[in-house]
């Protein structure tokens, strides 16, 4: 990869889908012993919207742009609808029927800044950025003063 390029790697999590949830970041600058940790935790919300808004706020926290980014994630959820070309033909269906299309819609706005490949990963697997990215989310829906999802709840809301 170029000097511009960066590993990230995610994780979500849910306690209870829905319940409490989180996310854990690594960022990992290639050629650079340089590295961060993010996380953060929602009072109620999905597993699939964790796994998904931590690609976001991964792809987000670049300052520079355009990088070559290499995301690795658990979710099939998320890569399969990137890499199996899915969210293209939901945009161009307006999201009609499909879920998280806030997040969907918010991805595909940093996902034009950036050379962006996915990497699936078995979760659970000793990956040590993996385990390290689900402990992050884990500790993150367990933390206290949690952040609300509203979009989430509003949605679920609406469609009870």
């Amino acid at each position: 990869m170029k000097a511009k390029s960066v590993y990230l790697y995610t994780d979500g999590s849910s306690l209870g889908n829905p319940g409490p949830g989180g996310y854990g970041i690594i960022l990992e600058w290639v050629g650079m012993s340089y590295e961060k940790e993010f996380s953060a935790g929602f009072s109620r919300t999905t597993n699939n919207r964790m796994e998904l808004l931590a690609v976001i706020k991964g792809l987000e926290l670049l300052k520079k742009s355009p990088m070559e980014v290499i995301v690795y994630s658990d979710s099939k959820y998320v890569v399969d609808a990137v890499e199996k070309k899915w969210l293209f033909d939901w945009k161009k269906k307006k999201f009609k029927g499909k879920k998280n299309s806030d997040l969907w819609e918010r991805f595909l706005k940093v996902y034009k800044k950036h050379k962006i490949y996915f990497q699936w990963i078995r979760g659970h697997n000793n990956h040590p950025q993996n385990d390290r990215c689900d402990k992050l989310a884990v500790t993150a829906a367990k933390g206290k003063n949690l952040s609300r999802d509203i979009i989430f709840e509003q949605t679920e809301k609406e469609n009870p």
